[in-house]
């Protein structure tokens, strides 16, 4: 089966690097025009070349925002609108793992979580939302991780925001489900991204990268780490025609890893 997304705008936010630049370039081989957001302009611009090479007939669009500021985010849907068209698949994918214990967490930092992951994607949701409505197609994909299903101990405030995501998930997606637009969350696990590649520099220099994966990856069932474009994969699934049946979801993508389902 051949999943295709021509004649549909995708935009994805975090699509400069890691999981988001992998939907962005899988979206984009499948047809779609594609608009990629995120803070860095450098990192937007790599990301477009790289698009570019893979996908030479795709249309891309970088939008250079910090999702976290609503003001930016209404310029930001309005740029891509007039340059690519009303956008049909929205993936939510910004934010970054910040986990520590309760205590430890200031009334700021749970802000600026909720600002970053939950608030950002209600915002761009509000957005898009009317225009998927009116053509009675539409696709919401909200990426979370799995502690939105199984919060571990000094796991605030991502868990907790993850959490808020899927359950927004849920409930939009009963709303919607009349008018077309399917809404579902992809839960990460133990992914290879620029985060690990970070955490390996940071801490554990000393190993060799195939190393320091393999060590991480070891109490995965599957017993490896998984990649970037496996995540794409589903994502494109989710993004077509062929997931007509499927909303109100959290599809852990893990390994196996995670304890619920």
């Amino acid at each position: 089966m051949e999943l295709r997304l021509d004649d549909r705008t995708a935009l994805v936010t975090g699509g400069s690097q890691g999981l988001g630049r992998a939907m962005a370039e899988t979206f984009a081989m499948a047809g779609a025009r594609v608009a990629i957001a995120a803070r860095n302009e450098q990192g937007l611009a790599a990301a477009a070349a790289g698009i570019a090479q893979l996908a030479p007939q795709a249309k891309i669009l970088t939008l250079s925002v910090d999702v976290s500021d609503s003001v930016g985010l209404v310029e930001a849907h309005a740029a891509a609108v007039a340059e690519l068209g009303p956008i049909d698949i929205l993936v939510n994918n910004a934010g970054t793992s910040a986990a520590g214990p309760f205590l430890d967490v200031s009334d700021e930092q749970w802000q600026h979580d909720l600002d970053l992951k939950f608030f950002a994607a209600v915002r761009l949701i509000r957005l898009c939302l009317p225009s998927m409505q009116a053509k009675g197609w539409g696709r919401i994909i909200n990426v979370l991780n799995t502690a939105a299903k199984a919060p571990r101990a000094r796991s605030m405030p991502t868990s907790v925001t993850r959490a808020a995501g899927m359950a927004m998930t849920k409930a939009l997606a009963g709303e919607v489900a009349a008018d077309g637009v399917l809404v579902n969350a992809l839960n990460t696990g133990l992914l290879v991204t620029k985060q690990w590649e970070q955490r390996h520099a940071d801490t554990a220099s000393e190993m060799s990268w195939p190393e320091f994966t393999a060590r991480i990856g070891r109490d995965i069932p599957l017993g490896r780490m998984g990649e970037a474009q496996e995540f794409a994969n589903l994502a494109l699934f989710l993004a077509s025609d062929a997931a007509s049946y499927l909303t109100g979801t959290a599809i852990n993508v893990d390994g196996g890893l995670s304890p619920v389902v």
